[in-house]
């Protein structure tokens, strides 16, 4: 059993939901989103938590030009496949109690978008993981400008074209490797073993760096991240917010620092600085936003730079961190977008100063409302807890090494206390206090929401209780290349 049928299940049910209409496709959807998650399931039953590269296949594809059908998984590779294959049949089921004008090309997008996704996380070709990096960009480029809001065609043209031109640099990146690999091939442990100069690392890593930090995105490059998250459709939202972005972190990991690591020394402060001034900025604009699904999105932007500042400290901790966190917060973001979907489509209004009082006329609507927001924020025993912990000690430890102002680690910290204060101010704005002429009419959740719901709960407690099986499947991957790299890493 070869990762190609994770890749290629999801094009072939694309193709077929594509044929069919309405209640069919998104039952059809459904179904090839389950079995894609059973598959993810036997190959964590079959996975050996060890430092190699499992389940892979290798054959030429354009071998003319050294371009192979390479792929795998390893630790790092595992929790990413997890993460996309839980997270698509939940997005699908929030649809649930949605109309969508052609939905068979709605839910077809939604599932070769995913086949994109896990040629990115399993690629080990360098031409293969650029084509996997474009193939998940155009589902969602279509989802957003086809059934997005009004502003949804400027709104989706500046997400097309930051993303689109950030892939360009990597690009560039990827053929220069290939230029000086002796063997002219694409494979990454090839690129891994080139004997590049410091001035060559530091430009592939400034390349890289922009299509990354774009993806993530990273201040200054998060400019589209808002306005794209609030004029997508829900599902698309969630896409975004809830794997895709995971690329560019993932990117960081696989890519850019293991083929750079001189750029990485040369780099490095000025990439932890933008990451924790995107963390005190989001959550700043946080604080003064009144439609709920807008909040949600800077508060993504502010979780996103203690991730991202955690991986460039380049430390056990902080990998380890960014793996079980990028899990998390894929779980949390889901379940808080879908939160604000069912008022939205219950009141027709994201406004938080318009609502109040919802915890009355619907407790178990509250109730996984408030497990969520505590997984958000982290608080100890929920699934943020954990991966916050060490995401912020990691930063600790490299301000500790390098002598940096603690003023770093104390910025880096706010992610946590201004997210438990706007998030917790936003959940007492609209659950408690006395119910309105709008609210009074809100219904609790059954069915499919209720369903979403009841497993999302489920995951944040189950895993902030008990996260060690997790972070067991990436500890030998991320020990082992953070090994094999701070040889040749020269402060």
């Amino acid at each position: 059993m070869t990762v190609s049928i994770l890749i290629f299940l999801p094009v072939v049910a694309a193709v077929i939901v594509a044929l069919l209409k309405n209640g069919v496709a998104k039952h059809a959807a459904l179904f090839f989103s389950v079995a894609q998650l059973v598959i993810a399931g036997l190959f964590l039953s079959r996975f050996v938590p060890d430092a190699t590269t499992q389940f892979g296949i290798d054959v030429p594809w354009i071998a003319k030009f050294g371009i192979y059908f390479s792929a795998g998984i390893d630790g790092i590779s595992m929790i990413m496949v997890l993460l996309t294959t839980l997270l698509v049949p939940l997005i699908i089921l929030t649809t649930y109690k949605h109309e969508y004008k052609n939905a068979g090309a709605f839910y077809a997008l939604i599932l070769f978008m995913q086949a994109g996704l896990l040629v990115v996380f399993t690629a080990l070709d360098g031409f293969l993981f650029y084509v996997g990096w474009e193939a998940a960009l155009i589902p969602i480029y279509f989802i957003c400008a086809l059934w997005g809001g009004e502003n949804r065609i400027r709104i989706t043209l500046k997400f097309f074209i930051y993303t689109f031109a950030g892939s360009l640099f990597m690009l560039v990146a990827i053929i220069y490797l290939y230029l000086q690999s002796p063997d002219k091939t694409f494979d990454i442990h090839n690129f891994y073993a080139l004997k590049l100069t410091a001035q060559q690392q530091s430009w592939v890593f400034l390349a890289f760096f922009m299509a990354f930090a774009i993806k993530m995105p990273l201040f200054p490059f998060h400019t589209w991240q808002p306005d794209t998250y609030t004029e997508a459709p829900t599902g698309g939202t969630m896409m975004l917010s809830g794997i895709m972005l995971k690329m560019g972190i993932y990117g960081v990991i696989r890519w850019l620092i293991p083929i750079a690591p001189l750029g990485l020394a040369h780099w490095q402060p000025i990439a932890i600085i933008l990451a924790v001034i995107g963390i005190v900025y989001a959550s700043i604009i946080a604080f003064k936003q009144t439609d709920g699904k807008r909040l949600v999105a800077y508060s993504s932007i502010a979780h996103v730079g203690l991730i991202a500042a955690a991986i460039f400290t380049w430390n056990v901790q902080g990998l380890q961190g960014a793996m079980i966190q990028m899990l998390n917060h894929g779980i949390n973001v889901v379940g808080m977008f879908f939160i604000w979907d069912i008022i939205s489509r219950r009141l027709n209004t994201r406004d938080i100063g318009q609502l109040g009082g919802i915890a009355m006329v619907a407790p178990k609507f509250s109730i996984a409302f408030l497990i969520i927001v505590l997984g958000t924020v982290g608080l100890p025993l929920t699934n943020g807890f954990v991966g916050e912990f060490l995401l912020l000690d990691s930063v600790f430890q490299y301000s500790a090494y390098h002598y940096m102002n603690l003023a770093l680690v104390i910025a880096a910290g706010l992610t946590i206390i201004f997210g438990a204060v706007y998030m917790l101010r936003m959940y007492k704005n609209v659950m408690q206090g006395e119910l309105n002429e709008l609210t009074t009419t809100f219904k609790d959740i059954s069915g499919s929401e209720q369903l979403v719901l009841t497993i999302i709960c489920i995951l944040i407690i189950v895993i902030g209780v008990y996260p060690q099986p997790i972070m067991h499947i990436s500890e030998a991957a991320v020990n082992n290349l953070l090994g094999t790299l701070n040889g040749k890493l020269v402060y």
